[in-house]
C-alpha cells in the first residue's frame, strides 16, 4: 500500500507541473495534480495532501485569492511557486497565510528541500515529533516508515494513519473520536469497533505478546496512546 506523502501541484503551465511531478516521484512523493482553480480546490477535498504547490496565475482564478480558503478547507502546508517577484506580492501570500514561497525559476533541489523542511514543521507543530524509538519499534512520520528490530513493518494506509495520530504525540492520550476523524475523515458516521479492529491488527504487527500490549495501551473508553519508557499506563 502506499503510504507516502502527497503532494497537489497547482499550474496552469503542463511543462512546470511535468518538471515538478518527475522530481516528486524521484524523491518518493505521491503526486496529484491541477491546472485551475476550480480543479484545485476539487483535489484537495478528494486527495486530501499533506502539500499544496500553488501557481498564482490560474487561469479561471488569482492564485492569490486561493491562498486563504485552501488553507480555511484543508490541513495543509501550503508553499507558493510563482513567477511573480514582487516583495508586496510574497509579503501579500505569507499574510493570506501560506507557510512558504518560492520563485520562479527554480532548482528542483531547492524545492524538495522547501518541502522537507514544510513536512518537518508539519511533525512538530503543536508539539508532535517526527520520530520516536519505543523499545525495538522506530516509528518515522517524516519518511512514513516503521521498523521494529531493524526490519520494515508493512502497514496498510489506515493501519499507519493510526499509528502516526498516536505517535505525533507519544504518551498522550488520543480520544477515540480525535483519531477517528483523521482516519475516516469523509465517513459521516465513524463507529469505534472499527478502531478498535485497526489496533488489535497494529498490535498483532508492532507488540512482542499482543496479548499484553507495550506499545499501544487503552484508556478504557477514553482512546489510546503510544507508551514510552516509564509510563505506567495498562
Amino acid at each position: 500500500m502506499n503510504l507516502r506523502h502527497k503532494v497537489l501541484i497547482v499550474d496552469d503551465e503542463p511543462h512546470i507541473r511535468r518538471l515538478i511531478q518527475a522530481a516528486l516521484v524521484r524523491a518518493d512523493y505521491a503526486t496529484v495534480e491541477a491546472e485551475s482553480a476550480r480543479e484545485a480546490m476539487d483535489r484537495l477535498q478528494t486527495e486530501l495532501p499533506q502539500i499544496v504547490l500553488l501557481d498564482l496565475g490560474l487561469p479561471d482564478r488569482d492564485g492569490l485569492e486561493l491562498v486563504p480558503l485552501i488553507k480555511q478547507n484543508a490541513d495543509t502546508t501550503l508553499i507558493v511557486v510563482s513567477a511573480r517577484d514582487a516583495t508586496d506580492e510574497k509579503v501579500a501570500a505569507l499574510d493570506l497565510g501560506a507557510d512558504d514561497y518560492l520563485t520562479k525559476p527554480f532548482d528542483t533541489d531547492e524545492l524538495l528541500a522547501r518541502v522537507r523542511v514544510a513536512l518537518r514543521n508539519r511533525m512538530t507543530r503543536g508539539g508532535g515529533v517526527p520520530a520516536i524509538t519505543v523499545g525495538d519499534l522506530s516509528i518515522n512520520l517524516l519518511d512514513r516508515k516503521v521498523t521494529k528490530a531493524g526490519k520494515e513493518v508493512h502497514l496498510t494506509p489506515k493501519e499507519y494513519a493510526v499509528l502516526a495520530q498516536l505517535a505525533k504525540f507519544p504518551g498522550r492520550v488520543i480520544t477515540h473520536e480525535q483519531i477517528m476523524v483523521n482516519v475516516w475523515p469523509k465517513d459521516v458516521e465513524r463507529h469505534v469497533e472499527y478502531l478498535r479492529v485497526l489496533v488489535r491488527t497494529l498490535r498483532q504487527k508492532l507488540e512482542t505478546d499482543p496479548q499484553r500490549p507495550q506499545v499501544i495501551s487503552n484508556d478504557v473508553g477514553i482512546g489510546y496512546r503510544l507508551r514510552i519508557p516509564d509510563d505506567d499506563s495498562t
